[in-house]
């Protein structure tokens, strides 16, 4: 196979700029709606805000690698960083190092790319690891690094990167153009980043969250902040997609369809933080218009389901999970739900044992009523 690290014109990559002019506008347009609407929400909400988004992509990129870690711990992690009140329990490395690496991506994001930065990151997720020769710096090791997949004594090799003895010279080559390229359109450049470093695959370990972490880096310079989208999010929905796309681009330099792909991928994800923004000032109103009519039963319950998220409870809120969450008893679950409803604080679905509750919040997700049954 012809790699495309192996062709003449490497890493000069071709593209279709017509097929990518929408969606840079589209981009344009979603990062100045997400903007505007931050500035409806308070100081609190907006680092609760970040502590999630930033946790959710930093579990979730790790997830894309098939390490599940623990999302209470990112989170009490991330908090930290940030000098905000948390939990003291003790922080396991993986979330730990992912976590670090995750809060000076967003400090960091307008600095330019180097490699001291580079290997900041790698030694930050594989920090308490014993299995790698090379950590906080470049692969050396003399075989090939190759992604492989199949049996062990029959392998199917996907790509195979360049060799170590290589690596210096092409991110060298790699962080010079990243610094110096200012006239590609950001979503574009975000996306070739991406693709470019992944096929160097300069690290043993890591390759694809700091990959990953490079192209929110390019997308944050190119508006001036953070970007704070679920990128790593959408891809874990359909790693199959993503591999899939990396690979088929991985033999030549024309990429135009990975730059499609990469284009929809990162506006997907402007819309997911758009609606935990949404979600975020209808729970304001919400409370605005009903705390003062709930006992504290009640509002441990409707704390409790606005912490699920803009899905809500799996399957919706039942009065077997009332029950759980307040630890009263069945009558008074009962009657407690059906002053909810009376209220017009949730909305009744179904019968008998099929019965469930959801918020009545103008919400873009799922259904009228904001929560997702």
């Amino acid at each position: 196979m012809l790699w495309n690290w192996k062709r003449r014109n490497w890493p000069n990559f071709s593209f279709s700029s017509d097929h990518l002019k929408s969606y840079e506008r589209e981009f344009l347009r979603k990062a100045g709606e997400l903007s505007g609407s931050l500035k409806h929400i308070s100081e609190d909400e907006h680092e609760s805000l970040k502590v999630d988004l930033m946790s959710n992509e930093a579990y979730k990129t790790s997830e894309i690698e098939g390490e599940i870690l623990d999302r209470a711990s990112l989170q009490s992690s991330i908090k930290r960083h940030f000098g905000l009140r948390s939990d003291h329990r003790k922080i396991p490395p993986a979330e730990h190092g992912i976590a670090e690496m995750m809060v000076d991506l967003y400090r960091t994001y307008d600095k330019p790319l180097t490699h001291d930065q580079l290997f900041k990151w790698h030694s930050m997720i594989t920090i308490g690891r014993r299995d790698l020769l090379a950590i906080g710096k470049y692969r050396t090791h003399e075989d090939p690094m190759q992604i492989v997949s199949g049996r062990v004594d029959l392998p199917q090799v996907h790509f195979e990167a360049p060799p170590s003895s290589q690596v210096p010279k092409e991110m060298q080559a790699f962080v010079n153009w990243y610094n110096q390229t200012k006239s590609i359109e950001p979503l574009t450049k975000a996306g070739i980043a991406h693709l470019y470093f992944e096929s160097i695959h300069p690290f043993e370990d890591g390759n694809g969250r700091i990959g990953r972490a490079i192209s929110e880096k390019v997308l944050s310079q190119s508006l001036g902040r953070p970007t704070l989208i679920a990128i790593s999010s959408l891809i874990e929905q359909d790693k199959k997609a993503y591999y899939s796309k990396l690979q088929k681009n991985s033999s030549d330099l024309e990429i135009t369809d990975w730059l499609e792909y990469f284009c929809e991928l990162v506006l997907k994800a402007q819309e997911y933080t758009q609606r935990m923004i949404d979600f975020l000032i209808e729970k304001s109103k919400y409370y605005r218009m009903y705390d003062h009519e709930l006992n504290e039963r009640q509002k441990k319950v409707i704390d409790r389901v606005f912490r699920a998220g803009v899905n809500g409870f799996k399957g919706g809120l039942s009065a077997d999970n009332y029950m759980s969450v307040s630890g009263t008893s069945a009558s008074t679950a009962t009657r407690d739900l059906q002053k909810l409803v009376d209220l017009g604080a949730l909305v009744r679905k179904g019968e008998r044992k099929g019965t469930r509750y959801y918020l009545t919040i103008d919400h873009p997700v799922g259904n009228a009523h904001g929560l997702i049954p």
